[in-house]
């Protein structure tokens, strides 16, 4: 697989806290240059990311990075990052909820947020490394019983990202319209394209245009 197209499965991703509009004005021209999937950028910047890039793919996130906002909060979070130019939301769960196992209450948030959303893209961030397998089979249900697109590992900030063990337990659980993401640790090019192998229709990372250059210029030449 060749740079060109592994990036065409990335969510080029800047989502530090102390990110500024020079460091999301670098990712986005990255992302036209190279025809990432998407940039994903923090709500802030969409507006001004739209402005100055209106070809490009914008994704943001909503209840970011914990996920325990109320569900009207996300919704209007989702709702104003529609309007400003966002076309796909990575949203998080609430684990209180899930610890608790009130997993009706996670359906009906993503529900919420998946009508918010339209026929723009929702994915459900679980953040496995807080959760153990039978959580997330059951989380799985409420991705596909919600209506999401895409079930997403993890946020990049917790105890750890993806892995190949969750992305097979996915498969075996989500639905036929649920598609998945892996975010969080990928740092390789050989991560991404084990990930692309087992079924990932999108890669989070923020180092993948830096790891493929050198391929991707001589792609070109």
């Amino acid at each position: 697989m060749l740079g060109k197209e592994l990036l065409s499965y990335v969510d080029h991703t800047l989502l530090r806290p102390t990110a500024t509009w020079e460091d999301i004005k670098e990712i986005c021209e990255a992302g036209v240059a190279y025809k990432t999937a998407s940039v994903c950028i923090p709500p802030d910047f969409v507006a001004s990311a739209h402005e100055s890039y209106p070809e490009l793919n914008i994704c943001t996130v909503i209840g970011f990075p914990l996920g325990y906002e109320t569900t009207e909060v996300k919704v209007a979070e989702t709702k104003q990052a529609l309007s400003e130019g966002a076309s796909e939301i990575d949203m998080v769960i609430n684990l209180g909820n899930v610890k608790q196992g009130d997993f009706d209450a996670v359906t009906s948030e993503i529900k919420a947020l998946k009508a918010a959303c339209g026929d723009k893209i929702l994915k459900v961030i679980i953040e496995t490394c807080y959760l153990i397998d039978s959580e997330k089979i059951a989380l799985c249900k409420c991705i596909t019983d919600g209506g999401a697109d895409y079930i997403k590992t993890s946020t990049g900030f917790g105890s750890s990202g993806a892995s190949i063990e969750d992305i097979q337990l996915f498969k075996k659980h989500i639905g036929p319209n649920v598609k998945i993401k892996a975010a969080g640790g990928i740092r390789s090019i050989s991560d991404m394209k084990a990930y692309i192998a087992e079924g990932c229709s999108r890669i989070g990372a923020s180092a993948a245009v830096e790891l493929l250059k050198d391929h991707l210029d001589e792609e070109v030449q």
